[in-house]
């Protein structure tokens, strides 16, 4: 039986993660989804994630087989939701998963589930109730993973792009007790 669980990233688990950003985006790239294809997350991106304390690392066996970023706050791109609304209002109190990513060298082995639960139990301890998510609309396994963890669709919002334009993710959120 092998150990799994959520640890905060560390300036030594950058290169790992940049690493399995890179393979998600040529993954993403493979199934013809057009998330992460143009710059973003860049690597300045993840540096000031883990400066700022909130990646985390999901270990597998002693090794790095996941990343994200759970963002507390008030999250700009989502105060704008087209098609539904929050429950809580968009100037709510709640965490933001963002930058979600495994390993090729776990993918398929159910651990995004895992992680995503990890991040929601760290929002509780953290003291937040409402957690959000997004992803691409063409974002199949991610909305799965997302749905599966007991998150609802709330709508549609509108990330800003590199090139100045705006791309749709669809929106969910979960509020724990």
């Amino acid at each position: 039986m092998s150990a799994t669980y959520l640890r905060q990233a560390t300036n030594k688990d950058l290169s790992e993660i940049k690493k399995i950003i890179d393979e998600a985006k040529a993954y993403l790239k493979k199934q013809g989804i057009d998330q992460w294809q143009n710059g973003y997350p860049a690597y300045e991106d993840l540096e000031t994630d883990v400066n700022n304390g909130i990646t985390y690392v999901l270990i597998v066996d002693g090794k790095i087989a996941g990343t994200a970023a759970l963002h507390q706050g008030l999250d700009v791109n989502y105060l704008n939701i087209h098609d539904g609304e929050w429950i809580n209002g968009v100037h709510g109190r709640y965490t933001a998963i963002h930058r979600i990513a495994m390993s090729s060298d776990f993918r398929g082995q159910h651990l995004s589930q895992k992680m995503i639960s990890g991040l929601i139990t760290i929002s509780g301890v953290l003291g937040y109730k409402d957690i959000r998510i997004d992803t691409h609309p063409e974002n199949m396994g991610m909305q799965h993973v997302i749905t599966t963890n007991g998150f609802t669709k709330r709508g549609t919002i509108y990330m800003a792009e590199s090139d100045g334009e705006a791309s749709p993710r669809y929106a969910y959120q979960l509020v724990i007790g």
